[in-house]
């Protein structure tokens, strides 16, 4: 096979790129590869997989020369770029006895560094898909990405664990991010779809590069055969990210946005002036290190934001000017971090129940629910401590410690199931309310079928990891006829 040219200027973007699926520390040798590979086009394309997700980028320009592929060491070739000048390019082909061959250029002369590769049989098969692809504008793009960072990261609530585009009704199709506390729901969307799905959250989806190369086109591929993996694939203009799409029933997250007619104060903050607000709330002192809440306070007509000092007694309040309000005068507190990120992307409109029901932050058919901070204690300092006459310290035997003081009361969390929450909505309340026996027993149903599917999609990557450690052992086998037949010719030979 005729060398492979690999341009530097588009080989260092690739790279960092598919970092993002390589694993340092892989559980197979393969994984620590790259699949270099040329097409029959002269396309060349460099995949890497972490058998989980899968990541292809092809270069700009085809190149003349016959089909083939190299599994190349992915740190081996970082190396090798590394060594060379800006503009040049790196020549890969194959050498003998399980070998490839680096070429760069050092002055007018080759240099060549020999590396380790694998047979190209060992790389893990890559889904493919058939159908129509299914374009994603950049609006809906935008709303992926701020569900995503809205999502869950906690990895026994799997489900949580991407952007939801909820097509269960024809009439508005909804983008969903939620991790229990906060909701980001988007919608005007129509995909011709007529499954749901989840986008997986993945370091690579957020790439600047990827989100830079143009639109998106969105595949999916159902599973063939009962108890197989379904895939999806995200592609720009040159790259393809795939996945295996995560299975179970997202949970019932329309229950938890207040209707239309429950709200009784209404916020509208200046969107010129949003940043100015974004700042203010970085610079307000807070006493609460767990759920770091502010405050929001509308009365006789004015709205300021309220925060605490650790040990102090009374709230600092800075008065905000350009916003808007009307209805009922409120006093509300809430996570500061989830408050600055609402405002951050552009939902400047707020809409409050009362102190203990959730908040709605929207604008332009994007809205985002947030759950408010219980803030109506006061610390309660320690008491000094008792003066020790010197003369009595060594015969006064020490007494017990006071009582803490006691702390607020919390409701003791629901229950969840640690390997799937497809039943358990993503419900934002603060008190606990017994459910009905039927409710109950219909909950605990969906908690069981989604440990089977979590019991399935883990047979599906078990099944995967010994398909792979079959391959090793045909090549061993293979390896084991080779020295079997070499012994035979040497027993024929007389001395």
């Amino acid at each position: 096979m005729s060398p492979l040219t690999l341009p530097l200027a588009e080989l260092k973007p690739a790279l960092n790129g598919l970092s993002k699926v390589i694993a340092k520390r892989g559980t197979l040798p393969v994984l620590g590869n790259l699949k270099i590979e040329r097409t029959r086009d002269g396309w060349v394309a460099l995949t890497g997989t972490d058998l989980d997700y899968h990541v292809t980028v092809r270069l700009e320009q085809p190149a003349a020369g016959e089909p083939g592929a190299l599994l190349i060491p992915f740190e081996e070739l970082q190396k090798t770029m590394k060594a060379c000048g800006q503009g040049e390019e790196i020549l890969v082909e194959a050498g003998a006895k399980s070998t490839a061959i680096l070429k760069y250029r050092i002055g007018p002369q080759f240099v060549e560094a020999k590396v380790e590769s694998l047979p190209v049989e060992e790389f893990p098969e890559i889904p493919r898909f058939k159908g129509d692809s299914i374009a994603l504008p950049d609006t809906l793009r935008q709303s992926i990405h701020e569900a995503l960072q809205c999502a869950s990261t906690d990895e026994t609530r799997l489900i949580l664990n991407g952007a939801y585009l909820d097509v269960s009704k024809p009439e508005a199709h909804y983008v969903v991010g939620t991790d229990g506390r906060h909701l980001f729901s988007s919608n005007s969307f129509s995909l011709p779809m007529k499954d749901s799905l989840i986008i997986p959250t993945h370091k690579f989806i957020g790439w600047k590069e990827f989100n830079h190369d143009g639109e998106w086109q969105l595949k999916l591929q159902a599973a063939e055969t009962k108890g197989d993996s379904s895939y999806l694939q995200l592609s720009s203009r040159r790259w393809r990210f795939i996945s295996r799409q995560i299975e179970g029933n997202y949970p019932n997250w329309r229950q938890v946005v207040p209707g239309p007619g429950q709200f009784a104060t209404t916020i509208a903050f200046d969107p010129e002036s949003a940043d100015v607000v974004i700042q203010t709330i970085g610079r307000m002192p807070c006493d609460d290190a767990v759920n770091f809440a502010i405050g929001l306070e509308w009365k006789d007509g004015k709205l300021a934001l309220l925060g605490r000092s650790p040990g102090a007694e009374d709230w600092t309040c800075i008065e905000l000017s350009g916003a808007k309000c009307r209805g009922q005068d409120v006093r509300i507190f809430l996570n500061r971090n989830l408050l600055t990120k609402a405002l951050q992307f552009g939902l400047t409109t707020v809409e409050t129940i009362d102190e203990m029901s959730p908040l709605r932050f929207s604008r332009e058919g994007r809205q985002m629910i947030i759950m408010p901070t219980r803030r109506d204690f006061t610390p309660v300092p320690p008491p000094p401590p008792a003066p020790v006459d010197p003369a009595t310290e060594t015969q006064t035997e020490p007494t017990a410690p006071p009582p803490p003081e006691p702390n607020e009361r919390k409701p003791m969390p629901e229950k969840t199931n640690a390997k799937n929450d497809a039943a358990t909505p993503p419900t934002m309340t603060t008190n606990v309310v017994e459910k009905p026996a039927l409710e109950t027993a219909l909950a605990q149903l969906e908690v069981v079928r989604g440990d089977f599917r979590n019991a399935v999609a883990g047979l599906n990557k078990l099944g995967d990891l010994l398909r792979q450690v079959q391959r090793e052992n045909k090549a061993s086998e293979k390896d084991i006829q080779s020295v079997r037949q070499t012994l035979r010719s040497l027993q024929t030979v007389r001395i």
